[in-house]
């Protein structure tokens, strides 16, 4: 990121809180995210994390549009699953990576990948990005190039340019205008409003209390409680967690006002808590962790409270990350995500295509299948 200016990188579209045109703020395509993960270095060539951000310039080397792109030796922290494909591909002798990535490094959320000025962001400029990926991975011998959790409008661009298009699932919450918890409670089946108001209860029934920290509340005494959680669960859950405590640190110190700590106390000391970023008009919820085991407790600081926060700010959707039908029977509704991924060996790019045939015919009959199974109220 230091190819680039503060002010030309958050100009491209959807990258500045006060960028004009209608894509609303999103903190992770921000030039003060990405630079935290790589000052930090937890995107560094030592974690497998190689930059090799594009530019794309006017003649007056201006620039009019850029892809967050890294190089990678390996296939974690992306949340979209390519190991089949890395297998299968060394086992008939090719050579899988190096590989590009496309992404926000250990962030599954959905946003701009290629990214252009409002004013400039014509099919042909973003054709132009999606034609510079395709040559760089020729230039430097990647094996393919992975656009993963793009919007709707990249992946049209990339498909129009030769890449594969791949399907996989979140489960987002979507605000209706509701006023209060209880609105949106009044929404559900009348069994499924009495186990969540029970849920709710017993989770907080050891005395616990629950703390929304923002801005100026992220001291570095908070930030120590919140990296013990994240480690404890990032032990357990991945071996090595891939955040370090520098990164958050850095957060808030340059992205305070666009984090949401939801921390859970019991007797005045912090027990566990769930990091959420605020975009434009919605909640990203990231990582959770906990030094104590309550019943319910990771339900209520993850989702419900997400839920809480939004209806209060008047936030549209709450994206709480990747995977997780768990997340079904507390509100939150199927979203189908996508991503992009040029393949350069024919015979691989072959038998990618025909995976993805199936697997795209699968996320859709899944998807419709979960939407059935909503605690709505039928009708709703």
């Amino acid at each position: 990121m230091e190819g680039f200016d503060r002010s030309e990188w958050d100009a491209l579209a959807g990258a500045s809180k006060s960028a004009s045109g209608d894509t609303p703020y999103n903190p992770f395509i921000s030039f003060d995210f990405l630079s935290i993960l790589e000052e930090s270095g937890c995107a560094a060539r030592k974690t497998g994390w190689l930059a090799q951000h594009l530019r794309l310039e006017a003649p007056d080397g201006s620039l009019r549009g850029a892809v967050p792109c890294y190089l990678k030796s390996h296939s974690q922290g992306e949340y979209v699953f390519d190991y089949g494909w890395a297998d299968a591909f060394e086992r008939a002798g090719g050579q899988y990576y190096p590989k590009l990535q496309v992404s926000v490094p250990f962030t599954p959320a959905t946003g701009p990948r290629l990214l252009a000025k409002t004013n400039h962001a014509s099919p042909t400029t973003k054709r132009a990005l999606a034609e510079g990926l395709k040559a760089l991975c020729d230039r430097i011998g990647a094996s393919s190039a992975h656009v993963t959790f793009a919007e709707q409008d990249d992946i049209d661009t990339l498909t129009e340019s030769g890449f594969l298009h791949r399907m996989d699932q979140q489960f987002h919450f979507f605000n209706e205008g509701y006023g209060s918890y209880d609105d949106f409670l009044a929404t559900l089946a009348s069994r499924k409003r009495k186990a969540l108001k029970r849920e709710r209860r017993e989770a907080l029934a050891s005395g616990i209390e629950i703390k929304w920290l923002t801005g100026s509340d992220l001291t570095e005494q908070v930030w120590d409680d919140f990296f013990a959680f994240y480690m404890d669960t990032g032990g357990r859950k991945w071996g090595t967690p891939y955040l370090n405590r520098t990164f958050f640190s850095l957060v808030g110190e340059r992205m305070a006002d666009d984090v949401l700590l939801v921390m859970a106390q019991r007797d005045g000391r912090n027990i566990a808590g769930a990091i959420n970023f605020i975009g434009g008009d919605t909640l990203y919820g990231r990582n959770w962790g906990c030094v104590e085991d309550h019943p319910f407790l990771h339900f209520e600081v993850c989702y419900h409270q997400a839920i809480d926060f939004a209806i209060d700010r008047k936030l549209r959707v709450v994206e709480a990350g990747a995977q997780g039908e768990h997340k079904l029977a507390r509100g939150y509704r199927p979203v189908v995500t996508h991503s992009a991924h040029h393949i350069a060996h024919p015979g691989l790019r072959r038998a990618v295509s025909d995976y993805l045939d199936r697997e795209r015919r699968e996320v859709v009959s899944v998807a419709e299948y979960l939407e059935e199974h909503t605690p709505f109220r039928k009708g709703e």
